[in-house]
């Protein structure tokens, strides 16, 4: 009777060991969803920061436009 309850502890012990991995392993595979989600995330704001920019950038007057309006003031 004895073995079988040091196999069943035995057991038992494996089975917590795997498991503990097991969570192991998801909290990783969590981690790195979240930064790749985090850098997609970024990326995308980047980019319409960047289409922002550009479109501002398109309204401004042109320099030289300006230096001949006042030439001609």
């Amino acid at each position: 009777m004895r073995n079988v309850e040091r196999l069943t502890s035995v057991k038992s012990e494996l089975l917590d060991i795997f498991m503990s991995m097991g969570l192991d392993e998801h909290i990783e595979r969590r981690r790195h969803a979240a930064q790749r989600n985090f850098r997609a995330r970024r990326g995308i704001e980047l980019h319409r920061e960047f289409q922002k920019l550009s479109r501002d950038i398109e309204l401004l007057p042109d320099e030289e436009e300006d230096a001949l309006e006042s030439k001609l003031h």
